[in-house]
């Protein structure tokens, strides 16, 4: 059996999926952190996408914030928004406006309620393993 590239605490992850539940029908977006491939800190940041339903765009000050949030007790990781009835894998959109190269960046699935994770290269998103546990 393979080992997981990402490891998300199910408090945690029960944690985010609530967040995407509560947001709907809008997207909801965040700021990961853990260390060594473990998802232990999560931070909300406001949507400010003109259309919150199918769109995501993070609020500037508010991102930087909860980055300083997070590295004040781990790595910042990436970032993870919801896709509260899209499929649950980048969109086209996702992957243009994607601009952190090496950061993971997690969709929160409704339809599937799960978390499935991608590592932005630069010019494509590589799936990540995800577990949750």
């Amino acid at each position: 059996m393979t080992s997981p590239d990402l490891v998300f605490e199910t408090a945690l992850a029960e944690r985010l999926l609530d967040h995407a539940r509560a947001g709907a029908p809008a997207e909801v977006c965040g700021v990961l952190g853990g260390s060594e491939g473990t998802v232990t800190h999560a931070e909300p940041v406001s949507n400010i996408a003109s259309t919150p339903r199918t769109r995501y765009e993070l609020d500037p000050a508010e991102t930087v914030e909860a980055i300083e949030r997070v590295e004040a007790g781990a790595e910042h990781l990436g970032f993870y928004h919801s896709h509260p009835q899209g499929p649950p894998r980048p969109s086209a959109t996702d992957e243009a406006e994607a601009t952190w190269p090496d950061a993971v960046y997690c969709i929160v699935s409704l339809p599937e309620s799960r978390i499935r994770a991608w590592r932005w290269t630069g010019d494509r998103f590589d799936e990540l393993r995800v577990e949750t546990g």
